[in-house]
């Protein structure tokens, strides 16, 4: 199953704090792919990752929309 957010105009600090959120409904092991368009979301979003011991799967972007990849830790 593929867990989605969208975080598209959102600027610091809020794609962490939605993505903190979102991820805890994700099952473990499993993804949640956020969609951003704040150019410093990526950055602070492998911060986060890397604090909460998740693993940063992917970045990719397409029509300057840039889709994070996270698998929740567990």
């Amino acid at each position: 199953m593929s867990h989605k957010l969208d975080a598209r105009g959102l600027i610091c600090p809020l794609p962490v704090l939605r993505t903190r959120k979102a991820i805890a409904a994700v099952p473990n092991g499993e993804i949640l792919e956020v969609a951003v368009t704040d150019p410093m979301a990526p950055t602070d979003l492998a911060a986060f990752c890397e604090a909460a011991g998740h693993e940063l799967v992917a970045t990719a972007t397409a029509d300057g929309v840039v889709t994070v990849s996270i698998r929740r830790a567990g």
